[in-house]
């Protein structure tokens, strides 16, 4: 029931409309969302880079409804890596790309010449791109522009969502690609999505399985404890060297079981949220599952304690 609240809420302009002016929610968005800029991104990326993460940088823009709108986002997007290469952290960097805002909806074509433009500057500078494939009614269309991109840029990543019943067949097609395999949201129709969220769990296993036997470079996209040592056990398994693959977090959230493979010389990667669409995104994230609305509540309770408090709290 919350999830469903949860998206719907997403979705409803007045009630975005009351939670952009609560303080609360301003406070929540300053720890997962780097903040609205391209300059903001940039800071928070540069700042994880000389902590030794790798970073990927998420834009939360609107849907293009034409050309022009595209073309800003993928100037958006071209102006954020060099916000990056002057702070000396474009090198290594992943950009996650939605082809909505690039786009799709106007013209696969469209989207597809702006993503390619985005990953020719990402090439320039060291840095990669990953196309998000956002839902299932754009997966299959995400995948087929991405199929495009890597023929002339083949560090290109895709994402694919196990909550999608058709990812383990994505997974198989992509076996050799650079991948990041995320839970999704639970729901949807039935025919193309998992309802329930253990359904999604055991999605993401049995695509673990065929991305760590693959060739590609899987990017392990989860905070679930489980699902950490299953893709640490995999990897294992199949012999992969850690440079082979990562593990990636949200921005704000710090796993243990994550922090751990950090110190043990796993590979992590921060995904850094920016821009003006934070609310849509804040929502669904903690739609997606109870123990994001969990960490929520710890990292709120934890701000109260370093302001009741007379030092800092690491």
């Amino acid at each position: 029931m919350l999830r469903r609240v949860l998206l719907a809420a997403s979705s409803n302009d007045r009630v975005e409309s009351m939670v952009r002016t609560s303080g609360i929610a301003r406070r929540v968005m300053s720890r997962y969302v780097a903040g609205t800029g391209v300059e903001d991104a940039a800071s928070a990326a540069a700042a994880l880079t000389a902590d030794g993460y790798l970073v990927t940088l998420d834009h939360l823009g609107e849907e293009a409804r034409g050309p022009a709108q595209a073309a800003r986002a993928a100037d958006t997007a071209v102006a954020l890596l060099d916000a990056l290469d002057r702070r000396g952290a474009a090198k290594g960097a992943d950009l996650s790309v939605r082809l909505s805002v690039l786009g799709l909806h106007v013209d696969e074509g469209l989207a597809r010449d702006c993503a390619a433009r985005v990953c020719a500057a990402a090439g320039e500078l060291g840095a990669t791109v990953t196309v998000d494939t956002e839902n299932a009614a754009l997966a299959d269309r995400a995948l087929r522009v991405h199929a495009c991109l890597v023929e002339d840029h083949p560090s290109t990543g895709a994402a694919v969502q196990a909550a999608l019943r058709g990812a383990e067949h994505h997974c198989r097609a992509l076996a050799a690609a650079r991948v990041r395999l995320c839970a999704g949201t639970p729901g949807g129709p039935a025919s193309v999505s998992y309802g329930r969220p253990a359904d999604v769990d055991r999605s993401y296993v049995r695509c673990l399985k065929v991305l760590m036997e693959g060739g590609g470079y899987p990017m392990v996209a989860t905070h679930d404890r489980r699902l950490i040592e299953v893709a640490s056990a995999l990897a294992v398994l199949n012999e992969r060297e850690p440079g082979s693959f990562e593990y990636q977090m949200w921005h704000g959230v710090r796993p243990p079981a994550l922090e751990r493979q950090a110190a043990h010389g796993a590979r992590v990667r921060v995904r850094v949220p920016y821009g003006p669409g934070w609310y849509g995104h804040l929502a669904r994230h903690f739609a997606g599952r109870t123990g994001n609305l969990a960490d929520l509540v710890r990292s709120m309770a934890g701000r109260r304690e370093v302001t009741r408090g007379t030092g800092s709290r690491r």
